[in-house]
């Protein structure tokens, strides 16, 4: 009998073994068995989710650890007066199910730029920065700034605590949706590439108060 053929015959035999009624098992057993299959399932599923949207996880690739996450030590998201820091994930990865799905899906292509080192030299990294942040901004533009929001929400602001010309921006853009947080808040937690030809957010008008 040929490789092929037995190979055949096998894949055949386990599908009619596979397809065929049980003669032994009550219906309430397979419901039983189903479901508690199913919760297995779904708690491992959930325990890798969260286990790949976390600090650790991110920074377990040198690229990360070396090059974005120095950066963001530097900068008020990562250290300041009040103890709250900003994780990665809080930053990257919406809090909703469906929308966090979708990022993963989406992030799943940076695999293939750590498996052909795409920017696995901080030489690679600085030649391809700008291709790199050009992405952020155009999904945080395209989803209304979601990962900004989940800790940033406007109903929220106390904007007699913000500087005039801060509070006047926010108030007439991002209150009326003419601007999202990433508008203007590129450079907020990473170094800036050459931002030579991009647009650097919107500008005050002429009836802006005083920054004094």
């Amino acid at each position: 009998m040929s490789l092929v053929r037995r190979a055949r015959d096998t894949v055949v035999g386990f599908w009619r073994a596979f397809n065929r009624p049980a003669r032994y098992l009550s219906l309430g057993f397979l419901t039983l068995g189903g479901f508690i299959a199913g919760i297995v399932f779904w708690g491992g599923f959930n325990t890798a989710l969260e286990a790949t949207n976390t600090e650790v996880f991110c920074t377990s690739c040198h690229e990360m650890d070396d090059n974005v996450f120095e950066e963001l030590k530097s900068t008020i998201h990562y250290a300041n007066r009040s103890g709250v820091r900003a994780t990665c994930p809080d930053c990257h990865v919406p809090h909703d199910w469906t929308d966090k799905m979708a990022r993963k899906m989406q992030a799943s292509k940076e695999v293939w730029g750590k498996i052909f080192g795409t920017i696995n030299t901080r030489e690679k990294f600085l030649d391809n920065r700008l291709k790199l942040a050009q992405h952020e901004w155009e999904r945080l533009k395209a989803n209304d700034s979601l990962e900004c929001r989940n800790c940033h929400d406007y109903d929220s602001m106390d904007l007699t605590r913000q500087a005039s010309r801060a509070a006047f921006i926010h108030r007439s853009y991002l209150a009326t949706g003419q601007a999202t947080c990433i508008d203007c808040h590129k450079g907020i937690a990473h170094r800036l590439p050459d931002m030579t030809g991009v647009p650097q957010g919107v500008q005050a008008s002429s009836t802006a108060p005083s920054p004094h």
